[in-house]
């Protein structure tokens, strides 16, 4: 990292009140060396049956393993894949290589639900924007079309949980993350209708799954055969009408993905609008959000450290795509005081060998509440090398 780059970083820091604590720990080739050496504890115990790590419970220091099926099995070798880039060390090529390819049997498998963007795009896709390997573009390919077979065009969306009727077609927010293996399949050789698919299913969502302040719900059930909104609700959130943090996180990014991807002014408008209510009322001193922004029991309430470096690295790409001086200054700041937070007070360190706690899956069932997850440490890794490329 240059002395530019630092001393702007420090700047930053020290407009949003960041501790002199949080300003040293933000040393992002630190930060970088210490998910490379948590990465290497992991793979010391990863079995050898294709399976990888999604989750290390609160209180262990053991992961829970799953196999390709899982919805977050693309996000272990998406970091293999993504410290190959931080150190160009080939130790990392090989591992993401191996556990990627794990996974290609979901591009042939039959169409089971959304996540196939988060699966095969997180481990394949960025294996093939740093090696090139035409295998990986053949499985991206093929996994694409598999996901728009999921597009109902009566209502405009692909629908999220086949297997889950809920009394009409339904879509998630999470879904707009996994338009861009659509996107890049429509720009890289595959069907143009996939470009189309993916635009149709971002305007539908903007339309339909925000309530007037510009919070998301989980859950939009639409009608199978008129495509009409038949009614809002939450799986995951606290409640039908609460702003659940990792939900608004995915439309944070998911829009400004789809702007990255169209140019399309109308998404650049709508990320900035969600992302606004995000930031206006994210009330911790350190930027990491409770798990539901209207939980009851805050400030007790879980975190969601996934939530946190979700936004911070979509801050740091929609600040690229703002003219406006005042408000990229803005996210720029949020979003290195998010990551100094995580990295000053969120790492798991000798707790065990994921790189984040306190992240939360699913609190209404009780699942992974309080805990380290895979995805918070993607895009914690994701958003500190999004930073160190910023000049």
């Amino acid at each position: 990292m240059t002395q530019k780059i630092k001393i702007t970083i420090m700047a930053l820091l020290i407009a949003t009140g960041a501790s002199a604590q949080d300003k040293n720990l933000l040393d992002i080739r630190k930060q970088l060396d210490y998910c490379a050496v948590q990465a290497s504890k992991t793979l010391q115990v990863i079995p050898e049956d294709g399976t990888s790590p999604r989750t290390v419970p609160n209180g262990s220091k053991e992961w829970k393993f799953v196999d390709y099926k899982d919805w977050t099995s693309g996000f272990w070798p998406g970091e293999l894949w993504l410290l190959y880039e931080a150190s160009k060390d080939k130790k990392w090529e090989k591992e993401a290589d191996k556990f990627t390819r794990y996974l290609t049997p979901l591009s042939i498998s039959t169409t089971a639900d959304h996540d196939l963007g988060f699966q095969v795009f997180n481990s394949f896709g960025n294996g093939y924007r740093l090696t090139k390997n035409p295998q990986y573009k053949e499985i991206i390919l093929k996994t694409a079309d598999v996901l728009a077979g999921l597009f109902n065009p009566k209502v405009g969306t692909i629908q999220s949980w086949p297997h889950n009727k809920m009394g009409g077609h339904n879509t998630i927010i999470d879904n707009m993350m996994n338009l861009e293996l659509l996107f890049w399949a429509s720009k890289n050789g595959g069907d143009k209708k996939l470009y189309d698919i993916a635009v149709q299913h971002a305007k539908t969502t903007m339309a339909n799954h925000f309530r007037p302040d510009y919070s998301a719900y989980h859950v939009l059930i639409y009608d199978y055969d008129s495509g009409k909104k038949i009614k809002g609700q939450t799986a995951q959130g606290y409640s039908d009408q609460s702003m659940w943090a990792r939900g608004q996180a995915w439309a944070i990014y998911g829009f400004t993905m789809t702007y990255r991807e169209t140019k399309d002014p109308k998404f650049l408008d709508f990320a900035h609008k969600v992302t606004r209510v995000y930031l206006d009322r994210l009330k911790t001193e350190d930027l990491v959000p409770y798990w539901d922004f209207d939980a009851p029991d805050i400030p007790n309430a879980p975190r969601d450290a996934a939530a946190a470096a979700i936004v911070s690295s979509a801050l740091l790409e929609l600040s690229t795509f703002t003219k406006d001086k005042a408000l990229k200054k803005d996210y720029l700041a949020k979003s290195s005081k998010m990551l100094a937070s995580l990295s000053s007070q969120y790492q798991s360190r000798d707790q065990n060998s994921a790189f984040l706690l306190h992240a939360t899956g699913h609190k209404p069932a009780g699942s992974e509440v309080d805990c380290s997850i895979n995805y918070a440490d993607y895009y914690y890794l994701e958003a500190l090398l999004r930073l160190q490329k910023l000049k």
